[in-house]
Parts: C-alpha cells; structure tokens; sequence
C-alpha cells in the first residue's frame, strides 16, 4: 500500500541524465540518489535502456531521476538504444549533459523548451543538485479543479466498483480529486452512481458532481439540472490536454465515413476484459454518434503511440480520428506533445470524457469544464 501516498510519476519533476556512452551519467545518477541504481563499468555501452528512481530534491519536490544510453552508439542495437534515449527527451523537465556540451542536444532541448544543465566528470555534485533544486519551470500545471470550489462546498465523487474497477483501491484520478478537494478545504462524498439519487432525495448539499465518464447517463438521470456536472477524464483534459482542440475533435466526429482509421490511446498498460472502455464502450459510442459508420480502430498504450514518427502504414495522416483518454499516468508534457503531433498532422483528437459526454447528450462548456447538458442532436449511449 505504500505506493498510494507516493506522488504518482505523472506528476514529478523528470531530471533526464543524457551524453556519450561512458561520460559518467550512471555515476551521477549514483551520485545524486545516494544508491546503486545503475550499473557502472568501463564498457563503452553499459546502459542499454533508460533506468528511473523517483526521490526528493527541495525545494524543487517530488522528482523522476533517468538514466540513458549513450546517445553515441552504433549498431542495429545501438540505435535501438539511442531511439529510447531520445523518447525519454520527450517526457523530461530538466535535461542534464554529462560531458561537453553539444549544440545539437540543446538545440533539441530549446525546442521544447527544456533547460540544460552541463555536468562534467569531476564537477562537485552537490553543486548540480543546488542547480537543480534552483530549476525554475516553465510552467506549473493547471489545478484539477480547486478553481471549481470553494472551501466547505461538498462535492460527489462518483466511482463505480464495476469489473474494470482495480481490487482494494480507487483509480488514480479518483484519488488525486478527493485530496486535491481535501487540500481545498471541501468535503468529498464519495459514492457509487446508485447510491447518488439517496443524497439528493435526503436533501443533502451538493455544489459540484464528479462522475466517472462511463456512468454519465445513469448520473445525468438523478443529478438536478442547476448542480454543475463533469467528470474525472475532463478535468485531467484540461489539466493535461487541450479543451479546444478536443471539442474541436467532438464535432469531427460527425464528418467520419466507412473506412476510416481510428486510434484509440491510452495512457497506461493493463489487462483488458470485456466490455473495456477503449476497445469495446469507446468503439460503441463511436458508432452511435456517426450512425453507425464501419470504423476502422486501432489501440495503443503506455508510451507508444504511432504519431511519433512516419510509419509504413501511413502514419499519424493515415487517422481520421485521435480518442484519448484523460492522461493520468502520463506526463503534461507528453500529452501536450501527442496533441501538437496530430494538429501538425491535421488529425482531430478528442478525449474519452468529452466523447463519452457527447454520446450521452452533453457537451463541456465553451469556457471551463463543466458539460452542458441536454444538447441537441446527441445520442444517449
């Protein structure tokens, strides 16, 4: 259980360790953490894949340590190796060289907005960590929804116990709502979407519901029309996404034909059952809002996702739709990402709480986060 009050990974501070192969970065790493996390030798190569550890640097605060291969080496391999290590850019904060500095790495960096910091072998390593505790980022991540209360509201959070609900815990967004609500100073009242109709009908205040996207129909049913609604993947879309680029992807929606090629990405890995929400209730909503057009989908998790380069089969322009889900396990910064590379390829995204929303007769509001319900011409999924 330790693992629950941990900051989850998605919201430290990564510190990515890059250079040539044999530079030092593992010793650093080593170093900075105080432990053996990466092995060290005098074998040009010895790193062959990204290694993490999550500590404390204050007064920066929770932060992801990575290791990577060198970015020199060669072979089949070797590519391979260095292809990961440039993933790994992707996802960072604060990018530390090891070794001299390279014009090219921090051009790469500087496009993206990642400060560089240089460490050669023998520099003091105390003196890199007052470096990187000094780290200021560009910018800090929009709450969740602490602009959406005020301290004493009591807000519902709806969270089913289906067969898609994980043993003995709530699910990560679930659980960083109710603190952030506890941090806030709001009472959380926390119920499955049967239990809600009880609260109401005894006459309980309620400022604010929070549902899981998958129970809308059932919590639109019972929640009066002047509560303010939303869910959980909404309010990770605009803490880690883009609202209007996503709304946007609602209305494309209706333009999709037989044929044409759907991804639907998640942001984590796990065990699909029946009736999973990105391979068999995303695919259904779909086909209620086109009418029933013949899609073609394709799914990804974890890291991979297809837009991140040309492929043989077409690429990020062989999609006439992007489904995202709200992002909770993935960094702002990859999910930031993963939108810039579908607008760049003009290919519409949208992310599961808004289409769940749209399939059910909701749209979220122009401004914020709040659905609109009761729109006209949506079906209820």
């Amino acid at each position: 259980m330790a693992g629950l009050n941990e900051t989850p990974s998605a919201d430290r501070v990564r510190i990515s360790f890059f250079g040539r192969r044999n530079a030092g970065k593992s010793t650093l790493v080593n170093a900075i953490t105080g432990q053996e996390i990466a092995i060290v030798s005098d074998v040009p190569g010895t790193t062959t894949d990204p290694v993490s550890k999550a500590m404390e640097i204050l007064p920066l605060g929770p932060c992801l340590l990575t290791d990577t291969a060198g970015l020199d080496d060669e072979g089949p391999l070797g590519e391979e190796r260095v292809r990961r290590s440039l993933e790994v850019l992707s996802t960072t904060d604060v990018a530390v060289w090891v070794g001299d500095p390279e014009q090219e790495f921090q051009d790469a960096c500087a496009r993206r907005g990642v400060p560089v910091l240089i460490y050669r072998r023998g520099d003091d390593v105390e003196a890199l960590k007052r470096q990187i505790a000094a780290v200021r980022l560009a910018e800090e991540p929009p709450p969740l929804l602490k602009d959406l209360v005020e301290p004493g509201d009591t807000v519902a959070c709806v969270c089913p116990i289906d067969e898609s609900a994980p043993k003995g815990r709530l699910i990560l967004p679930q659980q960083q709502v109710v603190r952030e609500l506890l941090d806030a100073g709001c009472s959380a009242l926390v119920c499955q979407p049967g239990e809600l109709s009880a609260h109401f009908a005894a006459g309980r205040r309620i400022d604010l519901v929070v549902t899981d996207s998958q129970a809308f129909k059932a919590v639109d049913a019972v929640v009066p029309r002047d509560v303010p609604l939303t869910s959980f993947s909404i309010l990770f879309a605009r803490q880690k996404g883009d609202l209007a680029a996503y709304r946007a992807g609602v209305d494309a929606i209706h333009g999709l034909k037989d044929g044409d090629r759907v991804l639907v990405a998640e942001g984590c890995t796990h065990h699909r059952q029946c009736n999973d929400i990105g391979t068999t209730k995303i695919p259904r909503a779909l086909a209620r809002l086109t009418g029933g057009r013949k899609l073609d989908f394709t799914f990804c998790s974890g890291a991979s996702f297809p837009f991140a380069s040309p492929s043989a089969d077409g690429g990020a322009k062989g999609y006439a739709l992007v489904v995202h889900c709200g992002g909770c396990m993935l960094a702002r910064r990859v999910v930031q990402d993963r939108i810039a590379a579908c607008r760049e390829a003009d290919v519409p995204i949208v992310n599961y709480g808004m289409l769940l929303a749209a399939a059910n007769g909701m749209r979220v509001a122009p401004e914020g986060c709040l659905v609109l319900r009761d729109v006209s011409g949506s079906q209820s999924a």
